[in-house]
């Protein structure tokens, strides 16, 4: 019998991206498919785009548990923030639409808490015990927080403030692209960033995530913490990867 894998399906702003996943590697079992997110993003167009990735991977995930990451706080499977997401999300029992919609056991979390949970299983964070703290820097930033190998979840510490602003306004990398900042300028920003938040959680492990981690060569050299700081290893298949296994986690 041909073996089946939990389906990891990552909703964004602009795409919605799925893979079934072979959790002893952390990798895509099959090449992801995107579909565009819709225009307006309510929950009944996403979930509709879902189901396509669900049924286009009906063969290799059968009735495995699916994992979704959404751009959201999510508390007891009910959206609590709409981040890059129609409005309409908010206090929608999102899980419930789903396993109603797909007749499969759902997990739905946080896209940065996915990201984090796949740096812990297979990425910059396994084997590292204490406090990791993993942040991804984009269009604004989230963050994950991993105490002793277990998830802290909805963690916004992209909000903190500094100087009297919400950091992620001033920090994240969609803030370098908009204003053209050089590293350097930009890496005295993430300076204040990180500094605050050590002093603050005092943790073991900063890990960066986010596209621009695929550059960390140009800016972690530049910031001088006392917290040990990795880019990331799973690029932009943590979220699919940590929902997968998030799933597959609650589904024993």
């Amino acid at each position: 019998m041909a073996k089946t894998y939990p389906l990891g399906i990552d909703v964004g702003g602009s795409g919605i991206k799925g893979a079934p996943v072979d959790l002893d590697k952390g990798e895509f079992a099959a090449d992801r498919l995107r579909i565009e997110t819709p225009d307006p993003s309510t929950p009944d167009a996403v979930i509709e785009v879902i189901g396509q990735i669900a049924e286009h991977f009906a063969d290799s995930t059968k009735d495995q548990p699916i994992g979704i990451t959404v751009p959201a706080v999510v508390m007891h499977g009910v959206v609590k923030t709409a981040a890059n997401i129609d409005k309409s999300w908010i206090d929608t029992d999102v899980t419930k639409m789903l396993e109603d919609k797909l007749g499969r056991q759902v997990v739905v979390l946080n896209d940065a808490d996915a990201a984090g949970v796949a740096e812990l299983h297979y990425g910059a964070a396994k084997d590292q015990s204490g406090l990791v703290v993993m942040t991804t820097l984009g269009t604004g930033i989230g963050s994950a927080l991993l105490n002793n190998g277990v998830l802290v979840p909805n963690s916004e510490f992209g909000h903190i403030e500094i100087d009297g602003h919400d950091a992620e306004t001033r920090t994240a990398d969609s803030v370098r692209e908009a204003k053209d900042l050089s590293w350097e300028k930009w890496a005295k920003r993430l300076q204040k960033y990180y500094s605050a938040l050590e002093n603050l959680l005092w943790p073991d492990l900063f890990v960066v995530g986010g596209g621009v981690s695929k550059k960390h060569e140009k800016f972690l050299p530049l910031l001088d913490i006392r917290t040990p700081i990795v880019p990331a290893k799973l690029e932009n298949a943590a979220g699919i990867v940590g929902a997968a296994y998030a799933a597959a986690e609650k589904g024993k």
